[in-house]
């Protein structure tokens, strides 16, 4: 089965740029809710309701077409995409509901079934009900979920609460959108598939477990925007970051990938709408790489400098990767990377 065939963009490269998204929701204002906590007017991964004095509501959606021909792998792949953005907040995942857009006439329902039974798999994994969902008859298979958690609001994480003083962890190697672009070229490495595709389908839920064990000061996933396209949300802030790019975890050859022009559009619109955080002048190839379109990536957490050493020892131990890549401090906006 031949999934991405069928598609223009693959996995969170579809995602429309965050300069595009600034501009739709421009001037789009609702009701002040006493008890809406966060939503579509900041750049929080997920909206935050609360329902009762320690107890929140943690909703978001995401769907996106297939990044991997195998359709049980894509299904895990796009429930554990959607199950990110509430580890990413702190939440236990409870319910989802399925959303799919599926080809039949062209695919017939041996892939649909698939692609839902590997979907299902990473709920069970998460302890998080599918309740049901919707499906539509369209010519790109396109399958993702809306997701429900619970958090304590007083601990809910936010993604740009940094402070001075800070080290940047990231848990999941970058390089997806690169891998994906050398797949569809026929030239990615079997090291490099089997990596991206191993990095995609775990879920954040051993990452989010350690880091709750800490005291992070921000959090969030790296997904559609690259990288560096979500620390520059992170910077939106009152504190900027620092990004240094040898100590980024990159996934086998995406170096290589890169230097031979294998760039997905996603990345042109991430830099078109983000590269004016970016402090200095920094290599086009670097850009590439930190702007690249993840599907499934890991978490981006910002934690006390005396924590930092003993959060990503943890991480590894528990084989949720755990790498130190920067630090907070600088003006409210800006991404340096050295």
């Amino acid at each position: 089965m031949n999934l991405t065939s069928y598609t223009r963009f693959s996995g969170c490269g579809a995602k429309l740029g965050p300069g595009v998204l600034a501009k739709a929701l421009c001037g789009l204002e609702q009701p002040a809710y006493p008890d809406l906590l966060a939503d579509f007017a900041g750049s929080e991964d997920a909206g935050i309701f609360r329902i009762g004095p320690h107890e929140a509501l943690v909703q978001t959606v995401d769907f996106f077409p297939p990044i991997v021909d195998d359709p049980r792998l894509f299904g895990r792949i796009a429930a554990a995409n959607a199950l990110s953005d509430l580890y990413a907040m702190g939440a236990r995942p409870i319910t989802a509901l399925a959303l799919v857009c599926h080809p039949l006439k062209a695919l017939g329902i041996e892939p649909l079934r698939e692609m839902l039974a590997g979907g299902l798999e990473a709920l069970v994994e998460a302890g998080c009900a599918l309740l049901g969902g919707h499906s539509i008859e369209d010519p790109e298979p396109k399958l993702g979920y809306a997701v429900t958690g619970l958090v304590d609001p007083a601990r809910a994480w936010r993604n740009n609460t940094l402070r001075p003083g800070g080290r940047l962890i990231l848990t999941k190697p970058i390089g997806m959108g690169l891998v994906n672009m050398a797949l569809r070229a026929q030239c990615a490495s079997p090291e490099a598939r089997a990596a991206a595709e191993r990095s995609m389908a775990t879920l954040n839920r051993a990452a989010a477990e350690v880091l709750a064990r800490f005291h992070p000061m921000a959090v969030t996933d790296v997904t559609g925007f690259g990288l560096a396209g979500h620390a520059a949300e992170m910077a939106g802030g009152d504190c900027g970051l620092t990004l240094r790019f040898a100590q980024v975890p990159l996934l086998p050859g995406v170096e290589e990938y890169a230097s031979m022009g294998l760039i997905p559009e996603g990345t042109y619109r991430n830099r078109e709408g983000r590269l004016p955080c970016v402090a200095g002048e920094v290599p086009a190839l670097v850009l590439d790489l930190l702007f690249d379109p993840q599907t499934s990536g890991g978490l981006l957490a910002a934690l006390p400098e005396e924590e930092a050493e003993a959060a990503a020892a943890a991480l590894q131990e528990a084989g949720a990767g755990g790498w130190i890549i920067g630090e907070t401090g600088g003006a409210p906006g800006s991404v340096r990377i050295l």
